[in-house]
């Protein structure tokens, strides 16, 4: 049962949990005042630890008078002949394969342990194996009620003890030199030490070989095992699991061949250690690779400010891994944290009141990089700046603006912000509203509609679905029409080449129309004003006239099929652009121009 303690509760997580069970109420200042006030035992035996370790301490000495002492015996068994067998009968079962909980799992207080579901004056403290059948050891509060705690272990325990009879030898005394058995250490025969050393040898010697012995295997029938970052992975549990299958040898083979219990009592504490240092460095190596796994894809995808933050974290997990491990072995091995949680409480308390924008900052650039609602180089709008993102890092992103200075903004308030990001658009919105005359004619009107659809319909960087241009209303002095289309163009220089185009073609319609942009204040008609072309205007109106007379006027919207017919047939860049100049005196669309 003890075997199985010792492989669960060397985890980080059991650790805390003894660890915060000790900061329950009845731990306080408090209660140790009140504990001083309690006059002491001579044998030790106010709480459940004091009982497990005193009896062990006497028997290590031989004197078994005394270690019968902290058994509660019955009135038969008050002899001194009785009361030595009885602890003798102990000692040989649990040296022949019996457990005992290391002290630091036992209850220090008075009260023993209130959250392990058994009755308040009991504790559970180890097993013992009789002919395959498991008894459980438990240590029994004999005090009166309102009296000090007075700990022995149980009469229901004793009398189990007392009714087996031991005949076997040990294997560890059968094959023991009887020098090394008359010779004494520390209350054992000098064998029992000398087997633990070897023991320890030997079983770490059969876990380098059972580790090796699977590695080879994983290697052989997975081929991803060979190549990395599997191969890594792999290798990051050897030692780890090499160390921690060592220590479940030793304790299995140190009870099978029936080494004393108070020698592996004495090593309990360095067992669980070794187990607990086994886990951190498994979970540091754990760190290593995930950060390098997410280290190397980040980079692989461009996002470099993703790094700053993940070295960052592998940083605070180590840092926490070496703490959390420093407190899980001082305990281990008897050292009371509960002061330590006590004051890592306040002083966390005040490192998070004053680092709170520290941790807001950090936070924020944690949810940029998971988010990506900008990356570096996007072109973007964050509150009330625009420019270009040049870095994010752990604190703060820094952002060029176009007069080319640079604006730092603490990752809190930008996690925060509206951000407009124009650096992924598909394709770039036009939607100019442009106002002509008041002396404008409906035809005249009809006129620009149609020819102005035609051009969006026929421009081949203007993408038709959308393409409109409608008559909105009246202005003050003004009859306004508004485009709303698209423009496919790869980035912004080439929108605002297309947009230049385009602007210049209407200003051409809208001339040929014969009626003109209107001023944005009241018109004043002086004597050089030529005022509306009537010449244009009687050809703008022969037009529509000839339109309704074939049935092909395009308002309210444009017929399908001749949007078909004329999509694509403006020649653009327009006629003598630059860029329609090559050798052999040919135009066509520059490739930068085309999506």
């Amino acid at each position: 049962m003890l075997l199985k303690h010792y492989l669960l509760l060397c985890l980080l997580f059991l650790m805390s949990n003894n660890l915060s069970a000790q900061l329950l109420p009845g731990t306080t200042a408090e209660t140790e005042e009140a504990a001083a006030a309690i006059p002491e035992d001579s044998l030790g035996r106010r709480t459940p630890r004091g009982t497990v370790s005193g009896f062990f301490d006497a028997v290590g000495e031989q004197n078994y008078t005394r270690a019968s002492r902290y058994l509660k015996l019955r009135r038969s068994q008050q002899s001194t002949k009785e009361r030595e067998r009885i602890v003798k009968v102990f000692q040989r079962l649990l040296d022949q394969g019996g457990d005992i909980m290391p002290y630091t799992w036992l209850s220090n207080v008075p009260e023993g342990r209130t959250d392990d579901q058994m009755a308040p004056e009991l504790d559970l403290v180890g097993s013992v194996k009789v002919d395959n059948e498991e008894i459980e050891l438990f240590v029994e509060n004999i005090a009166a009620a309102n009296a000090p705690a007075v700990w022995q272990f149980s009469e229901e325990t004793v009398r189990a003890i007392a009714a087996v009879s031991i005949e076997d030898e040990l294997l560890v005394d059968r094959v023991m030199p009887q020098v090394l058995e008359d010779t004494m250490l520390a209350g054992v025969p000098l064998g029992h030490w000398i087997a633990v050393i070897l023991l320890i040898a030997f079983a770490y010697l059969l876990s380098w070989a059972i580790i090796a012995a699977i590695h080879f295997i994983i290697r052989l029938l997975w081929k991803k095992a060979r190549t990395e970052p599997t191969r890594s992975v792999v290798t990051a549990f050897e030692l780890p699991f090499r160390i921690y299958f060592a220590v479940w040898i030793f304790i299995s083979l140190s009870q099978q061949i029936g080494v004393s219990i108070v020698v592996r009592q004495r090593f309990s504490a360095i067992t669980v250690t070794i187990g607990i240092i086994a886990i951190l460095i498994l979970l540091w190596r754990l760190a290593d690779l995930i950060s390098t796994f997410s280290k190397d894809r980040m980079s692989r995808s461009g996002r470099v400010s993703a790094i700053s933050v993940i070295l960052f974290l592998r940083r605070t997990a180590k840092v926490a891994l070496i703490f959390l491990g420093g407190i899980a072995v001082l305990s281990a091995v008897g050292v009371d944290v509960t002061t330590w949680f006590a004051a890592l409480g306040i002083g966390g308390l005040a490192l998070a009141l004053g680092a709170q924008k520290t941790i807001e900052n950090f936070v924020g650039s944690v949810t940029l990089i998971s988010d990506q609602p900008v990356r570096v180089g996007d072109y973007c709008k964050i509150g009330d700046i625009t420019g270009t993102v040049e870095q994010i890092g752990v604190r703060s992103s820094k952002i060029r603006t176009g007069d080319r200075t640079i604006v730092t903004i603490p990752n809190g308030d930008l996690s925060a912000s509206r951000i407009e990001n124009y650096a992924h658009r598909d394709r770039f919105l036009f939607n100019p509203t442009i106002e002509v005359r008041y002396e404008t004619t409906p035809d005249q009107v009809r006129y620009l509609l149609v020819e102005l659809r035609s051009l969006l319909y026929s421009h081949p960087m203007v993408n038709p679905d959308p393409a409109k241009v409608r008559f909105t209303g009246f202005g003050a002095s003004a009859l306004k029409l508004e485009f709303w289309a698209y423009i496919d163009a790869p980035n912004f220089d080439v929108f605002q080449e297309v947009q230049e185009d385009l602007l210049l073609r209407i200003m051409d319609i809208v001339a040929e129309s014969g009626t003109d942009f209107a001023f944005p204040s009241q018109t004043l008609y002086m004597a050089r004003d030529k005022g509306v072309s009537e010449e244009r205007a009687n050809e703008a109106e022969a037009k529509v006239r000839s339109w309704k007379e074939t049935n092909e006027l395009q308002i309210p919207a444009f017929d399908i099929d001749r949007i078909n017919e004329i999509k694509n047939t403006i020649k653009y860049p327009p006629e003598g652009s630059v860029k329609n100049k090559k050798e052999d005196g040919a135009a066509e669309v520059p490739e930068e121009n085309k999506l």
